[in-house]
């Protein structure tokens, strides 16, 4: 019997609209647990908004609106993600204002403050809003700024709070690391970890005095001061399983116990950006070994999308928006369009470093890719079924499923994509040296006979997509069931 199969996002802050950089992520996971779910596994997939912390609280502020609202209304825009990007039904949407997440927060808390890894003292330091981290001053450029959020003062902090005592915990970090070898994908983020752990962990804060910063999870036992948001907001990938409500109400074998078959028995991965790496790495696992309750498995990490040579984010106001280039497709894709983001995202992106977007490139791939790739391969090879055979009796071969099954396991879907599109363009050549439509004139059997086997490697590159562009999957495997082309091109030529 296969493992259950658990998935998770980070978290996005909900102070701007969602941009690529997010959608993304959400589509890789989405492709993952797709595939998963194909293989048979029981799957949760968990998404959602990070709603605590200074900077939302602050743009609320900017905005003139109460900062509940002002995180509702956001929220929803993060919500309406799942029809555009054809996300999976099954998929979770946890938010951090809720009662659940928040009093799931407060416990994680009083165990780690039990288990003797939480203590007070006054401290200064180095702040930067925009990642929600303090800042030595190496982590600075020139100019005293954070690199990633370079239009953000620096804030200095001289007060007292709570800190989680991370330096405690490091042999425990160093021995999960000896232990799962694969914990963070790729090898070369897992060896940035290795080395920042081996040059020793300091303690971090974890709270905030409520009279400067009313807005978060309020500290179990502390009126005075509020939760830290990395703290607050890590909790979410244990409390959207319903912990610890379901783990203490049914315990293992009751049906509803999501943290148990999915935390405790199943297989954990995330994602999330290199700007988390330490914070999915460390924080949490050190957060979870302090607890005494079990670590991730995978952390998978992104590289940052960049345009025109700098990290795409909300706060350098230089995003593309998902919405918008789904919409600049739509004429000629109609509802092919929300693939034809998931394609360039997943084939013309680096699986883990960065990678530079544009508008111009994704027009470019969708034609060379989709409209002359694709698109007009379907439509030639349906053409000559529809004309000359009957409906295709079935019988494919494995070999591009078991290429695509191998990268899917070490989480390069950038390189399972391009196994499908070698495919794509192999079997195009096929029909070029072969002539089909020639020979089908004057030996109709082989010619037949050739064409069939051409709706079976079209149907494997078909099904092979599924789990990746699931609209366009659906939409060839019926044209192949009806042998009949479709009525309109897939991807109508710009």
């Amino acid at each position: 019997m296969q493992k259950p199969f658990y998935i998770t996002t980070t978290l996005p802050y909900v102070n701007a609209d969602p941009h690529i950089g997010f959608a993304m992520e959400l589509i890789r996971a989405d492709s993952i647990a797709r595939y998963q779910k194909l293989l048979g596994r029981e799957v949760f997939f968990n998404t959602g908004t990070d709603e605590h912390g200074q900077k939302l609280f602050d743009a609320a502020a900017k905005n003139g609106e109460k900062v509940q609202s002002y995180v509702d209304r956001f929220a929803a825009k993060f919500r309406e993600l799942k029809p555009l990007l054809t996300i999976s039904d099954e998929v979770h949407f946890i938010r951090t204002t809720d009662a659940h997440h928040e009093a799931a927060a407060q416990k994680l808390w009083q165990m780690v403050s039990d288990n003797g890894y939480i203590y007070k003292k006054n401290y200064q330091a180095k702040y930067c809003v925009g990642c929600e981290l303090e800042k030595t001053d190496s982590e600075l450029n020139n100019e005293g700024r954070c690199p990633i959020h370079p239009n953000r003062d620096i804030e200095l902090i001289n007060e007292e709070n709570y800190f989680f005592a991370l330096s405690k915990i490091a042999p425990l970090l160093e021995k999960l690391y000896a232990e799962k070898p694969d914990l963070v994908i790729p090898a070369f983020r897992f060896n940035e970890m290795k080395a920042f752990l081996a040059r020793g962990l300091e303690d971090f804060s974890i709270s905030r005095l409520r009279s400067k910063m009313s807005w978060g999870v309020p500290v179990p036992g502390d009126s005075e001061h509020v939760m830290y948001v990395w703290f607050d907001a890590l909790t979410n990938y244990i409390s959207t399983l319903s912990w610890p409500r379901s783990a203490e109400a049914g315990g293992e074998g009751d049906p509803e116990d999501l943290y148990t078959k999915f935390w405790i028995h199943g297989e954990k991965i995330q994602y999330c950006g290199k700007d988390n790496v330490r914070q999915q790495s460390m924080m949490w696992q050190g957060m979870l070994l302090a607890a005494g309750l079990p670590t991730t498995d995978h952390i998978v990490i992104n590289g940052f999308i960049n345009s025109g040579g700098q990290k795409m984010a909300k706060s350098l106001g230089n995003v593309l928006s998902p919405t918008d280039i789904v919409e600049l497709f739509r004429v000629p894709s109609g509802e092919l369009a929300i693939d034809v983001l998931r394609y360039y995202l997943l084939r013309h992106v680096n699986s883990f470093e960065d990678s530079d977007v544009t508008i111009e490139t994704i027009k470019s791939h969708y034609v060379s890719g989709l409209a002359n790739g694709l698109g007009n391969l379907t439509s030639r090879i349906l053409t000559l079924s529809e004309k000359y055979c009957g409906p295709w009796a079935g019988g494919i071969d494995m070999t591009l499923a078991q290429k695509v099954a191998e990268e899917v396991r070490s989480f390069d879907l950038q390189k399972a994509m391009n196994h499908i599109w070698d495919a794509i363009g192999e079997l195009d050549a096929v029909i070029q040296q072969e002539e089909p439509f020639k020979v089908v004139k004057v030996d109709e059997g082989a010619g037949r006979a050739m064409i069939s086997r051409h709706v079976g490697s079209l149907y494997e590159i078909a099904q092979s997509l599924a789990p990746f562009m699931p609209s366009t999957s659906a939409k060839i495997v019926e044209a192949i069931r009806e042998n009949k082309k479709p009525e309109t091109p897939l991807f109508a030529r710009l």
